[in-house]
């Protein structure tokens, strides 16, 4: 089986010389995923829950179009600039599982793209 590159509309374009996701073997890797509003190219810069929603909503569509769901998702990195919102980004991630969630590491870092305040990657296989 060949690797397919996952371009979309409905999730940001990439901002550098990388692909939205990558298929290869049953398995999907989406790049990370920042507040980016698909359709109008604006960066969400509304509290850290929406922004959270904007992400999960971007994955969202990469998932579908790689034809899979939030049940396939088997990893997720989360990267956040202040630990001090990790109750708010978790619970919103949290919401688009509803089981059997995915393994996962939080990290905070100094600094992410276009300075927002998270970026989700995630890593799922075909069931």
């Amino acid at each position: 089986m060949g690797k397919e590159i996952i371009t979309i509309k409905g999730a940001p374009a990439p901002i550098g010389p990388y692909s939205q996701g990558v298929k290869i073997n049953g398995m999907l890797f989406l790049s990370g995923q920042i507040a980016i509003d698909p359709q109008t190219g604006e960066l969400n810069t509304g509290n850290v829950e929406s922004q959270t929603h904007r992400v999960m909503q971007n994955i969202q569509a990469l998932l579908k179009e790689a034809g899979m769901n939030w049940e396939n998702v088997i990893k997720a990195s989360i990267f956040i600039s202040d630990m001090n919102n990790f109750a708010q980004i978790n619970e919103v991630y949290a919401s688009y599982f509803s089981s059997d969630f995915p393994a996962r590491e939080t990290v905070e870092v100094s600094r992410l793209p276009k300075d927002v305040d998270v970026e989700i990657s995630i890593i799922a296989s075909e069931l």
